[in-house]
């Protein structure tokens, strides 16, 4: 949850961890909002407006009593009183009768100081609507007897507790999940209808209170050997830890937080819920990855028996035409077997171009003829790429400096560079610039250049390739040029937005 943090940077003097604490107040009170079914609100004093609001959380447990807005205003008149003397006494202040808000609504109203290391760093506010003529129940009761004891902690500096997690892993429990109150000696004092549910999923059938949490919970686990090390200090409410118990194909996680005086530990709320469909889910997701990096890894090992297939037949071929048709189809069977492979090392759609070129570029050269010395340069960065554009740029690369060797150096020594940049169109589209030069012959006089991807002379089918890769599956376009100095240059756009 956000936390109003302007006034904090402008007027606090606060100490180490005073500010990372207040954070942590706010990023756990919807639980005490929860608990106490009233609204909270968090105050800091402002020179001009008194005090000014920096956060605020309605209950998910009752209905509201504000329906707008009022983080970053000033404290009402009225208000105003009563979080001054909670600021200046440090010590809880409640209201002395009931306040009437639009004539239809009675509140209760309690400034409680937040308080660290001596100094009061803000009041937080709680606002209960007491217009229900119903007589609250064991369940209210107890509810609110826990949120005044957390903000009772919070007086003292006792809570939030830098040791509480906060991960953010799926499947925290919340209060309206299931709440248990121990007390020191870790037995049950009070189990909510939903908590007591959530036991009996696991196998225990009897009622929790009055017996002990650590047993009931040490009877239900089949194999001691799986469960979580924290689990006996969640369990008897000792730490502030999160854990979880798995029995009979149910899975709880438990949330403890102990209640302290400042003296010693008095008791512990723990909250539990049951994650066995967020863990199923969770336990499918991880498969279906494992099953997507097998048929990755599967394909890869597949092109690769199909390249080694190619080269023996290209072996066997009498014909030199036939033989480099064949080394070229297995060149461009093993470019595609390289990006898979690296699609198979991860779980994720997207490729690190920079790590997957970066050896072809350099083999793609010496493979294209192996007499001759032929330098590499591969400057800029590529950046991460969809699998649906890595393969087919691959594929135009491999294509491109081979023909650069092949053709543009012609049996004699040479460099081939590669540059890649990103950076933005015309119209601010995200677009990658990729550009492949050698400084060999030249291009063709009879070459059509008329327009972007305009035609070679004597165009093969690696330049056909090229093309249809170029204009179908990368949405780009390419144009070929003659380089300063000799040479040619290739140049490729391909949007990274379409």
């Amino acid at each position: 949850m956000a936390i109003f943090t302007d006034p904090i940077k402008e007027h606090a003097d606060f100490g180490p961890g005073d500010a990372e604490w207040l954070h942590l107040l706010v990023g756990d009170w919807q639980m005490v909002a929860d608990l106490a079914f009233a609204d909270l609100a968090l105050w800091f004093p402002d020179p001009e407006l008194g005090f000014v609001a920096l956060a605020h959380v309605r209950p998910s447990t009752s209905h509201t009593v504000f329906h707008s807005d009022f983080v970053g205003e000033g404290i009402r008149s009225d208000l105003a009183p009563l979080v001054e003397r909670a600021w200046r006494s440090r010590h809880i202040e409640r209201s002395s009768e009931a306040d009437w808000s639009n004539g239809d609504s009675a509140l209760r109203v309690e400034a409680i100081p937040m308080v660290r290391n001596g100094r009061t760093l803000a009041v937080v506010t709680s606002h209960l609507d007491l217009s229900s003529s119903r007589m609250p129940s064991r369940l209210e009761l107890t509810y609110r007897q826990c949120a005044y004891d957390l903000l009772k902690m919070g007086t003292q500096g006792l809570w939030p507790d830098f040791a509480s997690p906060t991960g953010s892993r799926r499947g925290a429990p919340r209060v309206g999940d299931g709440l248990i109150r121990l007390d020191a000696d870790g037995i049950v004092q009070y189990a909510s209808p939903n908590g007591v549910s959530a036991f009996r999923r696991l196998g225990d059938i009897e009622s929790l209170e009055g017996r002990s949490l650590a047993e009931v919970t040490a009877g239900l686990i089949k194999d001691r050997r799986l469960a979580d090390e924290t689990l006996p200090l969640v369990v008897t409410g000792r730490m502030p830890l999160r854990s979880e118990i798995e029995s009979r194909g149910v899975t709880l996680t438990l949330r403890a937080i102990p209640l302290r005086d400042g003296t010693q530990r008095f008791g512990a709320l723990v909250l539990c819920r049951d994650v066995s469909e967020l863990r199923r889910r969770e336990q499918e997701l991880v498969s279906k990855d494992a099953t997507i990096r097998e048929i990755h890894h599967r394909v890869k090992n597949n092109l690769q028996t199909v390249a080694a297939l190619l080269r023996m037949q290209s072996r066997r071929m009498v014909s030199e035409e036939a033989k480099q048709a064949l080394e070229q189809a297995m060149r461009r069977v093993a470019t595609i077997a390289r990006v898979h492979e690296t699609l198979s090392q991860g779980l994720s759609q997207v490729v690190d171009f920079d790590d997957l070129i970066s050896p072809q570029f350099r083999l793609s050269a010496e493979v294209a003829s192996p007499a001759q010395k032929v330098s590499t340069d591969l400057t800029g960065e590529f950046g991460k790429l969809p699998s649906d554009l890595a393969t087919p740029l691959a594929l135009v690369i491999n294509e491109l400096v081979t023909n650069a060797v092949e053709h543009g150096l012609q049996d004699r020594a040479g460099t081939v560079w590669l540059d890649a940049q990103r950076g933005a169109s015309d119209a601010g589209e995200r677009q990658l610039t990729v550009t492949i030069a050698d400084d060999g012959v030249g291009l063709p006089v009879d070459s059509d250049f008329s327009a972007p991807g305009g035609a070679l002379a004597g165009e093969g089918l690696g330049l056909q390739i090229v093309r249809t890769l170029v204009t179908s599956e990368l949405r780009g376009t390419i144009r070929w040029l003659s380089r300063d100095g000799g040479g040619t240059v290739v140049r490729l756009v391909i949007p990274l937005d379409a």
